[in-house]
C-alpha cells in the first residue's frame, strides 16, 4: 500500500522509494483530539501540518470576539500560520481540530534542510505555494464581488463533503454571513 504522502506527492514531482524515504524521515506523525489545538493566536509557529486524516479550521477572533474563519484543511491539505512559520512571528491566527485528526508535520528547519538537499522538494512546495495563492486570491476575490448565495453555491459545488464535517455556524463563519442566513441560502 502506498503511504498517503507518497501519493500526495507524487501527483506533482515522481519519487524512488529511497526518495520517498528522506523525505518522510523529515517528518513526525501526531494524532489530536477534536478539539485540541494546533496552533494558538500569539504562539511562535515552527511546524507546516498535512493532514492524513480528520478537519481542521483555522481562524481568528476579532476585537467583537466575532470568529473569522480563514480555511478549513481536510485530507492532502497543508496547514499552519504561515507568516508564522515563515517570518518567526506571533501567530495571528489558531488551528483546532474539528474532528480527531492524524497529521504529518515538519518543522520549519527540517523542511528548509529537506529542500535544499532534495531539489524535487523545493518544485513540489513551490508548486503547492503556487496553487495556494491562487486558492486565496480566488477566496478573496469572491468575498468581494460575490453575493452570499453565490459563495455558499460555489462552496458547496467546490467542497460538498465539508458541509457533512462541519457545524452550519462554522460554515456560515467561513462565508461571512449569519446562521440565519446560510439557513436561508440552503433552503
Amino acid at each position: 500500500m502506498i503511504h498517503p504522502l507518497r501519493q500526495h506527492i507524487e501527483e506533482i514531482i515522481p519519487l524512488t522509494d529511497e526518495e520517498f524515504d528522506f523525505v518522510l524521515s523529515h517528518f513526525v506523525s501526531i494524532k489530536k483530539r477534536k478539539h485540541q489545538y494546533l496552533i494558538q493566536e500569539g504562539d511562535y509557529v515552527n511546524k507546516e501540518y498535512w493532514v492524513i486524516k480528520g478537519c481542521l479550521k483555522t481562524y481568528f477572533n476579532d476585537d467583537s470576539g466575532k470568529e473569522h474563519i480563514l480555511q478549513f484543511a481536510m485530507e492532502n491539505w497543508w496547514s499552519t500560520d504561515y507568516e508564522s512559520f515563515i517570518n518567526k512571528a506571533q501567530s495571528k491566527t489558531s488551528i483546532d481540530c474539528l474532528e480527531d485528526s492524524e497529521l504529518l508535520y515538519i518543522t520549519y528547519e527540517n523542511r528548509e534542510k529537506l529542500t535544499a538537499e532534495m531539489h524535487k522538494m523545493e518544485r513540489f512546495w513551490a508548486k503547492k505555494s503556487k496553487t495556494g495563492r491562487i486558492a486565496l486570491q480566488n477566496r478573496i476575490l469572491s468575498l468581494l464581488k460575490n453575493s452570499a448565495k453565490e459563495r455558499y453555491d460555489l462552496l458547496l459545488e467546490q467542497y460538498p463533503q465539508l458541509f457533512q464535517r462541519v457545524p452550519k455556524k462554522l460554515i456560515a463563519a467561513y462565508l461571512g454571513v449569519s446562521r440565519e442566513t446560510l439557513s436561508r441560502l440552503s433552503s
